[in-house]
């Protein structure tokens, strides 16, 4: 049985690094030339493998400016799906969260220039949006799926759902700017929990540091 999993295990993690190095090289590119001036070719060659290779981890070549982990979004629904019912639909978002955010490569000096390349381009923004609605759907409904177990439905559980799925969007962004804008000075994992934190408190005060 170990035996079995552990290829298994070094091939995902050979996938992850061959994604994240598709992504870097097209981030990096677009900062030194202009994200309309990058091809696959050129994104390709930088991250050492073939145009064949790219259009396995990404639809589209502006995906690979603005999506690290295209499979992320369908990890945090499953586990979504999965979590227990008596669990608190928050802890169960704030987990599944927490595991991607823990096995990204993202750096500080990344997502600036992340930041940068989409300032430059509006078109990378309206993907990124149009990307991040979809997300969001998708998650609503996996949260309605959820409700829907527990003899939940109606309009109701509906913007409950929605609710949800927005804050994920919120809270993610939140923590990404508070951990860019102050310098790495905590780790990014540990302010996604404050944001949490402050969430589950229900926001009517700060909550105080422990």
């Amino acid at each position: 049985m170990v035996d079995k999993e552990r290829p298994a295990g070094l091939r995902e993690k050979k996938k992850q690094a061959t994604r994240h190095a598709l992504f870097e090289a097209a981030v990096r590119l677009a900062a030194e030339d202009g994200a309309q001036h990058v091809t696959v070719e050129a994104i390709s060659e930088r991250a050492g493998v073939s145009p064949r290779t790219f259009f396995n981890y990404f639809k589209c070549r502006e995906d690979a400016f603005v999506l690290p982990d295209p499979e992320a979004g369908e990890r945090v629904r499953q586990a979504v799906r999965e979590a227990p019912a008596e669990r608190s639909a928050l802890d169960v978002l704030r987990d599944a969260m927490a595991e991607q955010i823990a096995g990204t490569d993202l750096d500080r000096e990344l997502l600036s220039l992340v930041a940068l390349v989409l300032s430059r381009s509006p078109e990378l923004t309206s993907r990124l949006l149009c990307l991040q609605a979809e997300e969001e759907r998708a998650l609503a409904e996996a949260f309605a799926e959820r409700l829907r177990k527990q003899g939940a439905e109606g309009p109701r559980a509906e913007l409950h759902a929605l609710l949800l799925a927005s804050l994920n969007a919120v809270a993610t962004r939140v923590a990404m700017t508070h951990w860019r804008e102050r310098d790495g000075a905590e780790p990014l994992l540990d302010i996604f929990h404050q944001v949490f934190d402050q969430l589950a408190a229900g926001l009517a005060r700060p909550v105080d540091e422990s």
